[in-house]
């Protein structure tokens, strides 16, 4: 059973400068939240309530300002610092004294989903001893991620990072459930040419032993990654037709936490002051009319 996640929000941002040159790309507004919502959401559906936040070196305290540690979310934040970018596996070993004995899940701080069946999804595959969960989606563009080849008992028999050719459209999603293997495993990996660990390698590792096994986001779904200007874009414009079209909001962490139990209306009422006078706060309004 995991009850431990981990939000990779370091990284350079390159792929959005000059915007990210003064601030963290998760702390910019994905529509109409900071950007950090959206994965912390994803734990929170999960019922994950023990999180690591990792962060680049000299932003902590940017980030605290709109998730502290003592929060009103019934849940418990921890941050730490990623000197430099060193790939995704490095977040398993900076997170090392976090995870202890535990297995964990990995979310990447980028990445957008969305869909109905998502939480029970997520939940129906926290609860496993050993092994490694990815979640996959089909995408129009697979040369640009992770893409996993399947056969027809939708076992994984491949893994390659951004081929040239892919003859598989299924991306391995910003989404990871390990067990307490991952640290180690992680510490064992060489950096690829480009000077990174890679998430690939540490996934093949799991390959080999048989115990990786893959899910998928469903149909219906949605899985955007917000790493270049235009996907940004595209993801805020989604949750803004979404959003009002429906009149619910995506990722209100405070819903979330209200839904699960872990807050009351008074909490609500803190967190209403707190954001002032904006339609997010009108929106929390709703939750304890």
């Amino acid at each position: 059973m995991i009850k431990k996640g981990i939000i990779l929000a370091g990284g350079l941002g390159q792929r959005m400068s000059p915007i990210t040159k003064a601030v963290n790309k998760q702390l910019l507004p994905l529509y109409d939240k900071p950007l950090i919502f959206y994965p912390l959401s994803i734990l929170m559906l999960a019922n994950i309530k023990n999180i690591l936040i990792i962060v680049n070196k000299g932003q902590l305290n940017t980030f605290r300002k709109i998730l502290p540690e003592k929060n009103n979310l019934g849940i418990k934040i921890q941050y730490a610092e990623q000197k430099k970018p060193r790939g995704l596996p490095d977040a398993f070993i900076i997170g090392k004294k976090f995870i202890e004995k535990d297995n964990v899940a990995l979310v990447l701080g980028d990445n957008f989903f969305y869909g109905q069946s998502l939480t029970k999804n997520l939940k129906k595959n926290l609860i496993f001893s050993k092994g490694a969960r990815i979640f996959l989606h089909p995408v129009k563009n697979p040369q640009r991620y992770g893409v996993a080849y399947l056969n027809k008992k939708k076992k994984i028999l491949k893994l390659l990072e951004k081929p040239n050719k892919p003859k598989s459209n299924l991306a391995v999603t910003g989404i990871y459930f390990f067990d307490n293997k991952v640290v180690e495993f992680s510490k064992k990996l060489k950096a690829s040419k480009r000077g990174e660990l890679e998430i690939i390698d540490l996934l093949n590792i799991y390959k080999k032993k048989n115990n990786l096994k893959a899910e998928f986001i469903g149909r219906g779904g949605a899985w955007l990654d917000t790493g270049n200007v235009k996907d940004y874009y595209d993801a805020s414009n989604f949750i803004s037709t979404i959003e009002n079209r429906q009149g619910l909001k995506i990722a209100c962490l405070e819903e979330i936490a209200f839904n699960n139990g872990w807050i009351s209306k008074n909490e609500i009422k803190s967190s209403i002051n707190f954001y002032g006078n904006c339609d997010y706060s009108k929106y929390l309004k709703t939750l304890i009319n």
